[in-house]
This record gives C-alpha cells, structure tokens and sequence, in this order.
C-alpha cells in the first residue's frame, strides 16, 4: 500500500492515538501543517479507499482508526528506500551516511551495539 507523505502525517497521528474524528486530527497537525478541515477530511478519505483506516460512525461524525499497523509501513517503506537506492542492501546506506559525516558518535555507538548482538546471535 503507498501512503503519500501528507497522508503518512495523519497516519502519524492515528497511530498516536485514536479513534479520533477530523476536527481532532486537524487540531493535532495544527502546530506542523496549516491545513483547514477539508484537507484532512480528503485525506482521510484516500487513507479510507486505500484500507489504511477504517471510519465508525458517532452521531453525525466519524471517527477514525488505523488499520494498517505502523511497523508494517516502516518495513514496507525501508524496504523500498532500500530496493531503489542500495539494491537491497543496508550496508552501501550505512556507508553513504558515514561518508557524508552524517553518523553521530550515539549513531555509530548503537550500530556497533546491533552487531555485537547480531553476531551473538540475538535479536
């Protein structure tokens, strides 16, 4: 399922917390986006088509929930970030951050953490 950006930022929201109904999720983008009610009510919509969420009724509103698990996304969003800029493959990404100096001590601290656990054979 592809989740535009701007719908990825309601979903952001749901995943948060939810049921919520339009007026809520546009209240909560208030401080990062500038868009009316009608723009969030269109994309809840497209979410609505796409099976990402689901829409109960509550009086004369709706009120909206995730479907499509947030893990699910990432994975299936890295996975394709991965396929079209390294062939599948994470370390030409870690080696692109490290050579444009964009790793920081915390970054490489935990990368070496994974590896050791990796190695260890833990998850």
């Amino acid at each position: 399922m592809r989740i535009t950006e701007a719908e990825s930022e309601v979903m952001q929201v749901l995943w948060q917390r939810h049921p919520l109904d339009a007026e809520e999720v546009a209240a909560a983008l208030a401080d990062t986006r500038d868009w009316q009610e009608a723009t969030v009510k269109t994309l809840l919509n497209r979410l609505l088509r796409k099976g990402a969420i689901r829409a109960e009724r509550d009086g004369r509103r709706y009120r909206y929930s995730p479907v499509l698990q947030r893990e699910a996304w990432l994975l299936g969003e890295s996975q394709g970030l991965l396929e079209r800029l390294f062939d599948g493959r994470v370390a030409p990404l870690v080696s692109h951050f490290s050579r444009h100096r964009k790793l920081s001590r915390k970054d490489i601290a935990e990368l070496r953490k994974l590896l050791e656990e990796i190695d260890d054979g833990q998850p």
